[in-house]
């Protein structure tokens, strides 16, 4: 992990799975940091305003209003999230899977899925309206709920495959062994 900018910036190479953590750790601190501190900042809440909706004088249209706009505004954001996070996670697991001597097209799949779901989610379509007592709250279609669920089990699969699986042992078309050669025969 000598050059921490090449290791968010270049899909050149191959990482090991200690670098591939690292890198995930950091990207999980910066987006906390960003989440909880910069986002507040600039008045956008991933969360409603739970005093409000505890209100017993609220009426039940303002209340449904609120819960809409704080999914909408909570759906945006994490799509800002994604856009702000996508190159540095994509390098981070493409390096990954070059060290199984893979293109990582399976790792672009999983991006364009993500990308897609969190647009649809932040613009609010494949959404339908449930009703509790008089507050209306918006719910994801069935087909939402089921490409939400397909990207979480192929998110699942790139867990094991890019943080948990041995990489090539020796040199391949990517590069040299990132454990250095006879190290990763033992490893």
């Amino acid at each position: 992990m000598d050059n921490i900018v090449g290791l968010y910036t270049s899909t050149e190479g191959r990482i090991s799975r200690k670098t591939f953590w690292l890198g995930i750790l950091g990207l999980i601190v910066v987006n906390l940091l960003i989440s909880f501190l910069v986002l507040p900042l600039v008045g956008i809440s991933m969360m409603p305003n739970m005093a409000a909706l505890a209100d017993p004088s609220a009426d039940a249209a303002a209340i449904s209003k609120m819960i809409a706009d704080s999914m909408r505004s909570s759906a945006w954001a994490s799509l800002v999230l994604y856009v702000i996070f996508a190159f540095p996670a994509y390098a981070l697991m493409i390096k990954r899977r070059h060290d199984k001597d893979n293109n990582g097209l399976d790792v672009q799949i999983y991006m364009g899925l993500t990308a897609l779901l969190l647009l649809i989610q932040a613009l609010g379509i494949g959404y339908d309206t449930m009703t509790i007592g008089e507050v209306s709250i918006p719910t994801p279609s069935m087909i939402i709920t089921l490409l939400g669920l397909a990207v979480g089990v192929f998110a699942i699969y790139l867990l094991v495959v890019l943080g948990f699986l041995r990489g090539t042992a020796g040199p391949n078309q990517y590069g040299p062994d990132p454990l250095g050669g006879t190290a990763a025969a033992t490893a």
